[in-house]
């Protein structure tokens, strides 16, 4: 039994230890995740915006297309 005992005093004594230092690094790592996460977002919906802005300016192209292309096909019937 006596094996035992210092295994446990170690533990008893680094916990407090581990703690103060895990503590901080876990708020760090949260901090810069959700840091992150909305970088992310941002980045998502900027993304979606330009993709939008674009494929109404290409319906917009195809749409005046389409409108020259009747017009000259009915004038030359």
């Amino acid at each position: 039994m006596l094996p035992a005992i210092p295994p446990f005093l170690v533990g008893v004594i680094t916990a407090p230890v581990a703690k103060r230092v895990a503590k901080p690094l876990v708020r760090g790592v949260i901090k810069t995740s959700v840091g992150l996460t909305l970088e992310v977002r941002r980045a998502v919906i900027e993304a979606g915006e330009e993709i939008q802005a674009l494929t109404a300016e290409a319906a917009t192209e195809k749409l005046a297309s389409s409108a020259r292309t009747r017009g000259v096909g009915s004038t030359v019937r």
